[in-house]
C-alpha cells in the first residue's frame, strides 16, 4: 500500500448546530433557502443538505441557507415564514411534511424535493430489493419498501420541482412525476477537501512510497452491497492465486466471511470512521473497486465512489454505469469494467501502479485535478443556483 504519513484525526461532524443559530443562518442574506431532513446523518443529509449549505454559503454573495429536521419541530413555522426556497431532501410524507408546506406556500415560497436515489416510484421497489440484497420471501420488507417509496412519491407530488443527483435518474423523475427537474451533482465539502490535500502533499512528498503489499480496497458504505461485490469475487480469487502481495481493505458493512474464502488471510477489515477519517484509508489504498449491478437503480447512483478517491491520489476502477461513464475518462483518470473485463482492467490499472513514476504522477494529477474541478464545493454555486432559481448567475 501506499505510505502517507497522515494520523488518525480527531474530528467532530459539524452539523450538530442549536436550532437558533441555523436560524440566523438563513436569514442572513436578501435569499433565503432551507433545507429539510429527516434528521441527522453521514449520507444523504451531508451530500444534499450539509454541503449544499456550504456551497451556496461559499458562492452567493446575496443568498443565505441552513438546514433542518422533524426535532425542529413547532419551531419549523418559523422557517416556512421565513424561507424563499425550501428544498425537502428525501422526505417521507406525513402531515407534518404537509403543514410546513402549506404554510410555506402561503408565503408564495417555492418548495422543492432533493433525491439521490431511485425510491420515488414503488413499481422499482422488487428491483430495488434485489439490487440490495433484502430478503424478497417475507412480509416485512415488503411492507417497509413499498411503504418508504410510497411516501417519498406523496412528498414529491406536494412539491413545484424536484433537484437530482444526475441526469439518468433527472430523466426519470421528471417521466414519473411531469415536473421541472434539475441536477446538481453530489460533491466534495471542505473538510474532505483539507484533509485530502494532506493526504496527496504527504504522498506525494513520500514520492508514492509503497510497502511490499498492493492493496485493493472496497469501502461498501452500507450492508446491502454484496451482490455489487459478487461480481467481483472470482476476479479477485483469481488475483490472490497467482499474485502473493495482493490484500483487500474492506471498510463499512459488507460481511468478510463473504469474500474471498479461498485467501481468508487476505482481508483486512477496517473499522467503522467518520467521513474524514476515511478519506485517509482510501489515500492509503492503491486500488479502489466500485462494482455495480447493471440495472435502473444501480444506474441512478452517484459517482462520489470515484471522485472520494481520486482526491486523495488513488486509481478507481469501477462498473460503466451511467453517471461512471460521465465521470471517468478511461485510461485517463481512471478506468471502466464491464462483467466480463474486470480482471483485463484490474491489470491495465495495477501497471499503472507499479509503473513508471512519472507517468503514475501525470495520471494521478489529472484524475485529481478534474474531480475539483468538477466536484470540489467552491464551484458548485452556478448549478445550485439554477436548481433552486431557475435562472443562471
Amino acid at each position: 500500500m501506499f505510505i502517507a504519513n497522515v494520523p488518525p484525526i480527531r474530528y467532530q461532524d459539524p452539523w450538530p448546530v442549536p436550532f437558533e443559530n441555523r436560524l440566523r443562518d438563513l436569514t442572513a442574506r436578501e435569499r433565503r433557502v432551507a433545507y429539510y431532513y429527516s434528521a441527522l446523518d453521514n449520507s444523504t443529509f451531508r451530500y444534499r443538505c450539509y454541503n449544499m449549505v456550504q456551497a451556496i454559503s461559499h458562492g452567493s454573495a446575496d443568498t443565505s441557507a441552513s438546514y433542518f429536521f422533524r426535532a425542529d419541530e413547532d419551531r419549523l413555522a418559523h422557517v416556512a415564514d421565513l424561507a424563499d426556497v425550501i428544498v425537502l431532501a428525501r422526505v417521507q410524507y406525513d402531515l407534518d411534511v404537509e403543514r410546513f408546506v402549506d404554510r410555506a406556500r402561503r408565503r408564495n415560497a417555492v418548495v422543492l424535493f432533493d433525491l439521490d436515489d431511485l425510491v420515488f416510484d414503488s413499481k422499482f421497489a422488487p428491483l430495488l430489493m434485489h439490487s440490495l440484497n433484502q430478503s424478497l420471501g417475507w412480509r416485512g420488507p415488503w411492507d417497509y419498501w413499498y411503504a418508504y417509496m410510497g411516501r417519498i412519491g406523496s412528498t414529491l407530488a406536494l412539491c413545484d420541482g424536484a433537484v437530482t443527483t444526475n441526469a439518468f435518474l433527472a430523466a426519470h423523475l421528471k417521466a414519473h412525476s411531469g415536473r421541472n427537474v434539475a441536477v446538481v451533482p453530489n460533491f466534495l465539502n471542505r473538510e474532505q477537501m483539507e484533509v485530502s490535500d494532506r493526504i496527496w502533499m504527504a504522498k506525494k512528498v513520500s514520492k508514492f512510497a509503497r510497502d511490499e503489499h498492493l492493496n485493493l480496497g472496497y469501502f461498501s458504505g452500507s450492508p446491502s452491497h454484496a451482490r455489487d461485490f459478487a461480481i467481483l469475487h472470482p476476479v479477485l480469487t483469481d488475483l490472490c492465486d497467482t499474485r502473493a502481495d495482493i490484500r483487500v481493505r474492506l471498510a463499512g458493512y459488507l460481511d468478510p466471511s463473504f469474500t474471498l474464502t479461498h485467501h481468508p488471510d487476505r482481508i483486512d477489515v477496517l473499522p467503522f470512521t467518520d467521513f474524514i477519517n476515511l478519506q485517509r484509508f482510501i489515500g492509503a489504498t492503491e486500488l479502489n473497486l466500485a462494482p455495480l449491478q447493471d440495472n435502473i437503480f444501480t444506474n441512478g447512483k452517484s459517482e462520489l465512489k470515484f471522485f472520494e478517491a481520486a482526491l486523495v491520489g488513488t486509481i478507481t476502477v469501477a462498473s460503466p454505469t451511467a453517471v461512471f461513464r460521465e465521470a471517468i475518462e478511461p485510461g485517463r483518470t481512471g478506468f471502466l469494467a464491464n462483467e466480463l473485463d474486470w480482471r483485463q482492467q484490474l491489470e491495465a490499472a495495477i501497471k499503472i501502479i507499479e509503473g513508471d513514476p512519472a507517468e503514475r504522477l501525470i495520471f494521478l494529477e489529472r484524475a485529481r485535478n478534474e474531480v475539483i474541478s468538477r466536484y470540489g464545493f467552491q464551484n458548485q454555486w452556478p448549478a445550485i443556483e439554477r436548481a433552486l432559481f431557475h435562472r443562471d448567475p
